[in-house]
């Protein structure tokens, strides 16, 4: 009797450790509105599902970029990054860390490759800050719901938190903070759900992919694992955002994170680092923010500290390099979105 209640129980376990949290709390919301707040129901629904609509033609646009650059092999251009003098390398892995379309875990085993082979420290730094905060996917999502303006601003900024990042740890090599950076053992690690189905950073791009099968496969796996992806976030972020425009006061927000000095860009950056569930949700909800009373400064920062410092990015540098490197790494990021809220704050 035991065994059968222990062995009932860690199946329980296993299926939850499965069950897709963002979904679950998708089907919970509508839910709980039905429960105690049948009003807001229709609304809340409708809300998000026009809001879906009205994103679909850049989800659509997203996801077959990022398909063909998967399928095409454009992931070898990182590997560019990491070669010649150190400033290029810096400079080349802000670019293509702001731009390139990959998840920080995937880039993991190429990352402890080049860490391995002796690339420095600082182009990994440039790329590493980069590369959580705008691929063409976020950057389509983000003109459609914040406008054109802001998704350049915040890919110029992702630029120069890599810089930054990267220049400041060349300046200070030598010091205590970034010697030895390197973990003891190369840990396992595993992608999830938005990576695509391609780790292969050797060779050349074949750009006329459909002509070979197996990369018409990863083109179609990609696509469908990415318009997934996105949809799930998305509509996550719209249901988030329907509540709070009912239910939290516009007033609080604008009294909190609103104004124009340096106090809401600050308070931007640190309730960004611990309240950003993903990238894509992040857009919606800084949305709904902003129209009520959030600060342009603080929207921005927002987005740089959270991005940065999301799940997601902070396991990939975390599951490399040693703890005062990976806070190094938190520091320089909260001090660059700072300084990417209060120009975005002058310039908006």
């Amino acid at each position: 009797m035991t065994d059968r209640v222990q062995t009932h129980i860690g199946a329980s376990a296993s299926y939850w450790k499965r069950l897709d949290k963002a979904w679950l709390v998708i089907v919970l919301i509508p839910i709980l509105l039905a429960i105690f707040d049948m009003p807001q129901l229709m609304p809340t629904v409708i809300f998000a599902g026009q809001a879906i609509l009205h994103t679909g033609i850049f989800i659509i646009f997203a996801v077959l970029a990022v398909g063909y650059l998967k399928a095409s092999g454009a992931e070898t251009i990182l590997a560019k990054a990491f070669e010649g003098r150190e400033i290029k390398m810096i400079l080349m892995a802000s670019l293509l860390g702001g731009l390139s379309p990959f998840c920080s875990c995937e880039v993991i085993p190429f990352i402890a490759a080049m860490l391995a082979v002796g690339a420095p420290l600082s182009a990994v730094m440039a790329f590493w800050l980069a590369s959580p905060l705008m691929d063409p996917a976020m950057f389509l999502i983000t003109s459609g719901t914040l406008g054109f303006d802001f998704a350049i601003a915040k890919t110029l900024a992702a630029v120069g938190l890599g810089l930054l990042g990267g220049f400041t740890v060349k300046m200070f090599a030598k010091s205590v903070v970034f010697a030895d950076p390197l973990r003891p053992r190369e840990p396992e690690t595993g992608c999830g759900d938005t990576c695509g189905a391609s780790t292969a950073f050797s060779g050349k791009p074949e750009w006329a992919f459909w002509h070979d099968a197996a990369r018409r496969e990863t083109f179609r796996t990609t696509v469908i694992e990415n318009a997934l992806f996105l949809g799930k976030w998305l509509l996550l972020a719209y249901l988030f955002e329907a509540m709070m425009v009912h239910y939290v006061p516009a007033e609080m927000i604008a009294s909190v994170l609103g104004g124009d000095g340096i106090k809401p860009i600050l308070l931007g950056a640190l309730v960004g680092a611990p309240a950003y569930l993903n990238g894509y949700a992040a857009v919606p909800l800084v949305s709904a923010l902003l129209e009520q009373g959030m600060s342009n400064g603080a929207a921005m920062s927002f987005v740089i500290a959270g991005g940065v410092s999301s799940i997601p990015a902070a396991i990939a540098v975390w599951a490399l390099v040693k703890p005062r490197v990976f806070y190094a790494y938190i520091s320089i990021a909260m001090i660059g979105a700072v300084i990417a809220g209060m120009l975005w704050n002058i310039a908006a």
